[in-house]
């Protein structure tokens, strides 16, 4: 703990915040998700800490279930990324010649039409859960992870280590996983920080949408569009929401820079 910096440790306490919050939701919300406990847009009190939303439910429970629903959906996506964009981008760098050529070219295709206007024609002719949220989320985020993940894998792929295990008779698993991820780890760690984030907003603008997350259930972007009327009254039910996902943008943003920082330097010492 000596050795973690400061902005780490409060990366690291409002994430772990915010996460143990999502996976204990139903135990330390004061209400049901749905039920009505009072007025319209009450005040904060003794009884409601947030105060209500727009039809008089408990603006901390909502809270509460929202951030564990962004968080997982988030965090799912993120991970599919990653495992999709990192190992086709391992492999096309591993490949080369046409195959590196098409997957790229294929890549380019699906980077070239907007993230966000590609998934809402997509989720427009699908059922909107939380599976096919997570599905579109993650393969769409993927292209992200494979430019950079096959960029990494070009570099690392002409080192000498690697050439030594090939002439060793190792196949394309072991040069993958063994010689190409290791290395790879402290660029991808970085941009998994930055995904997650995007992956949070990218939700919570679906939500916002109407194609997001759908009522009854709750997410962040949801608890906005529901109380956004409460702005013009100067009502900050609305603005709570957008706070939480600012500060957990912040505390992963500040983890995922330590990590980095950490994993390089230890590189750095093996190296030397």
């Amino acid at each position: 703990m000596r050795g973690i910096p400061v902005s780490a440790l409060i990366g690291l306490f409002f994430t772990g915040l915010y996460f143990l919050g999502a996976i204990f939701a139903p135990f330390i919300a004061p209400y049901g998700l749905s039920e009505v406990v009072g007025d319209v847009w009450e005040p904060s009190s003794s009884r409601h800490l947030l105060g209500t939303d727009s039809i008089g439910r408990d603006l901390l429970t909502r809270m509460i279930y929202g951030g564990r629903t962004t968080i997982f959906i988030a965090t799912m996506a993120t991970l599919l990324s990653f495992v999709t964009g990192s190992v086709l981008g391992f492999l096309a760098a591993v490949l080369g010649g046409w195959m590196d050529q098409l997957m790229s070219r294929l890549i380019d295709l699906l980077m070239s039409i907007p993230t966000l206007i590609f998934a809402l024609v997509v989720l427009s002719v699908m059922p909107v859960t939380v599976p096919v949220l997570i599905v579109v989320m993650g393969l769409l985020d993927s292209t992200r992870v494979y430019r950079l993940a096959r960029a990494v894998a070009v570099d690392v792929n002409v080192m000498d280590f690697v050439e030594a295990a090939r002439l060793r008779g190792e196949g394309r698993g072991w040069i993958i996983f063994r010689e190409i991820l290791p290395n790879a780890l402290s660029p991808l760690i970085a941009e998994m920080g930055l995904r997650f984030i995007f992956a949070v907003l990218f939700v919570s603008t679906l939500s916002f949408l109407g194609l997001g997350v759908q009522p009854p259930a709750a997410d962040w972007g949801g608890i906005v569009k529901e109380n956004k009327d409460g702005i013009v009254y100067g009502i900050p039910a609305a603005l709570v929401p957008a706070f939480a996902i600012a500060t957990l943008a912040i505390s992963v943003n500040l983890v995922a820079d330590w990590i980095l920082n950490r994993t390089t330097s230890l590189k750095g010492g093996r190296g030397g």
